[in-house]
């Protein structure tokens, strides 16, 4: 990367916006994000060699990995668990069958 302070696209990836937009393959809207992300990525490129030590950090907190079904479950599940006002005993016996069943799945 070099050291310029402007984020300028590969004439690629210029070409390849502007084809999909004019044979219309793509929404524009759709495209301009893919432009938004990929100069999001270089200007976080740019920072990481400037900052080396803070490369792990800044990933992760600029580039936070989602959550899969399975902890976006668990975590919805938490929250019924802890507001949800219901039967005492029902509830805990349904939320407890629930979160082992989400914890023996893959991924």
């Amino acid at each position: 990367m070099t050291n310029s302070p402007s984020i300028v696209p590969s004439e690629t990836e210029l070409r390849q916006w502007e084809s999909l937009i004019l044979d219309e393959e793509e929404n524009v809207d759709v495209v301009l994000m893919q432009a938004f992300q990929a100069g999001a990525d270089q200007e976080l490129e740019a920072c990481c060699e400037l900052l080396p030590g803070l490369t792990s950090y800044l990933r992760k907190e600029r580039r936070p990995k989602s959550l899969g079904l399975k902890e976006q479950a668990l975590k919805e599940l938490a929250w019924v668990d802890k507001n949800l006002k219901v039967d005492f005993f029902g509830h805990c016996d349904a939320i407890h069958t629930i979160r082992r069943a989400l914890e023996q799945l893959d991924g």
